[in-house]
């Protein structure tokens, strides 16, 4: 019975497909508490809310499970402006999200996109 167990646990864990998703903290007080929405696909997913840090930025992971192999669309809604950035699965299976403030005061989001973890400092 262990060993049933064990292997469902295994198969599921291999079986599951997923980004791996870290969001910046910004280092910005104005971004402070900033809410942003996560669409994967055009379906809500993941709610998060920026908090500013004094030091080094901060990292948020989340993992957002995908059905299948091929094409997706990642959108970041910050505001009144969504941000949509197309990704690969599974060249591009880890992705960071930052957000900054630009001069004239709006809101824009970037992402990174690679096939291996990032390694934070």
């Amino acid at each position: 019975m262990k060993k049933l167990i064990l292997l469902l646990i295994v198969l599921c864990f291999l079986g599951c497909k997923k980004y791996v998703v870290a969001f910046e903290q910004p280092t910005n007080s104005k971004l402070d508490n900033l809410k942003l929405e996560i669409l994967l696909d055009k379906e809500k997913v993941q709610e998060i809310n920026l908090k500013a840090t004094n030091a080094l930025p901060a990292y948020e992971k989340a993992e957002l499970s995908i059905s299948d192999d091929g094409k997706h669309l990642l959108q970041v809604k910050a505001k009144d402006t969504t941000f949509s950035y197309e990704i690969e699965y599974p060249k591009e299976k880890y992705i960071m999200v930052t957000a900054h403030l630009k001069q004239n005061g709006k809101i824009h989001v970037g992402i990174l996109k690679q096939s291996y973890p990032f390694r934070f400092k």
